[in-house]
């Protein structure tokens, strides 16, 4: 399938075709639109039987169901390849640097997972040298933590530098964080909710998840160091989160699916998966810290997959609800070059790595911008692209 628009060599073709919150300075009403190449769709002024559905954004959409996630893709994807529809379609068009993006949806709870084998042993060997890397519970269950859904951002907002308690040589200091970091990570994006008492079986997953985004999950480690026992991260993780402005559908990731990591420890019940269709990504991450390439995470290499994170998440009959979203945690390969997060590329600050222009890091220094991207195959040949995730550092503030 090709489109009537000239981009044969965009990674943004209809085999991917995903979805952001947007407004212009001609037209400032949030609404929903679907990129194509270098393009922004406004999807209800071009197609007037979506106008309902698409109203004011990707919300409208997520609460609406798979049938009309189907339905809406399909229409899209008619509109751009066939050429009789190009002069209804064509104003409706706009150019990607005139598009204000937005955060995608609105944010109801935030769940953030722990589910590369690789990144919980590198912490753990860092942390915990004489003591088994992983956490006797680690192959049983997927182990994540309650967010703060308020401070998500879209990409591209500025992330002020934490201020906090941290443990020095010297006592205890209130100050800024010396140890920020970030985590690499891919984001499930919820559509339909669930009743509370009722849990949502792995076979029901994409009943609920309606795509992916690329997420960030800021880290300062030194105040999550002294904060986290015996209750977990709190103010280290809860002062910034960025996502991309684009939502990137399920169904656009069919090419994308491969066999989990083997499990070598039994799962329980519910956790079971071996018997149905995988639901491990294929997904090549990059990372650049002020334009340098840092790590490459593979998101293949993660050991537990979104329907089990689901799953796991409700198991206790917890509720969903629309624009849920759960991170994956930090994805980490195996090699040195795969790791997506600073604490791992330094091992704790121990051996600081090189950037293009001469200069090492540890952690981020004020100023710092990182910028995360990911592509998948796409099911003709090819690759299908993510929306980027980035952002830069700016000085702590003074507390009031």
């Amino acid at each position: 399938m090709t489109s009537w628009l000239d981009i044969k060599d965009s990674q943004f073709g209809l085999e991917a075709l995903p979805y952001a919150t947007f407004r212009t300075t001609a037209n400032p009403t949030p609404r929903l639109g679907v990129r194509i190449g270098d393009l922004v769709l406004d999807v209800a002024a071009s197609a007037e039987d979506l106008a309902a559905v698409c109203a004011g954004g990707l919300d409208g959409l997520l609460a609406a169901g798979p049938e009309a996630w189907a339905q809406v893709r399909a229409e899209v994807t008619r509109l751009l390849s066939d050429p009789t529809c190009e002069a209804e379609v064509r104003p409706h068009l706009v150019p990607l640097e005139e598009a204000d993006l937005l955060l995608p949806f609105t944010v109801a709870d935030y769940v953030d997972f722990y589910a590369s084998e690789h990144h919980a042993s590198n912490v753990g060997k860092m942390f915990r040298p004489d003591s088994e890397p992983l956490t006797p519970n680690w192959k049983h269950l997927p182990i994540g933590y309650h967010g703060r859904s308020g401070t998500v951002v879209v990409s591209g907002t500025d992330i002020v530098r934490p201020t906090g308690l941290r443990k020095t040589p010297d006592g205890i200091v209130d100050g800024p964080s010396i140890r920020l970091d970030i985590e690499a990570e891919l984001g499930f994006v919820v559509g339909v909710g669930s009743e509370q008492g009722t849990p949502v079986p792995l076979t029901e997953a994409a009943d609920h998840i309606f795509g992916i985004t690329l997420l960030n999950d800021w880290s300062a480690r030194d105040i999550q160091a002294w904060e986290y026992v015996p209750l977990g991260p709190f103010l280290g993780k809860s002062f910034a989160t960025s996502i991309s402005p684009w939502v990137l559908p399920l169904a656009a990731l069919d090419a994308a699916r491969v066999s989990p990591p083997e499990r070598d420890v039994p799962l329980t019940g519910y956790l079971d998966d071996s018997a149905l269709d995988p639901w491990g990504l294929d997904l090549a991450l990059e990372v650049r810290l002020n334009g340098t390439l840092v790590a490459e995470p593979p998101y293949a290499a993660m050991y537990w997959t979104a329907p089990q994170m689901l799953a796991h998440m409700t198991a206790n009959g917890a509720s969903l609800r629309v624009g849920d979203l759960f991170a994956s945690g930090t994805i980490s390969g195996p090699e040195p070059g795969q790791r997506g997060s600073f604490l791992e590329l330094s091992w704790s600050g121990a051996e600081p790595f090189k950037l293009d222009d001469g200069s090492v890091r540890t952690f981020l220094e004020d100023g710092d911008e990182v910028t995360i991207t990911a592509t998948a195959p796409a099911a003709g040949g090819g690759r299908i692209a993510l929306g980027e995730v980035s952002g830069q550092i700016l000085p702590a503030r003074e507390r009031p």
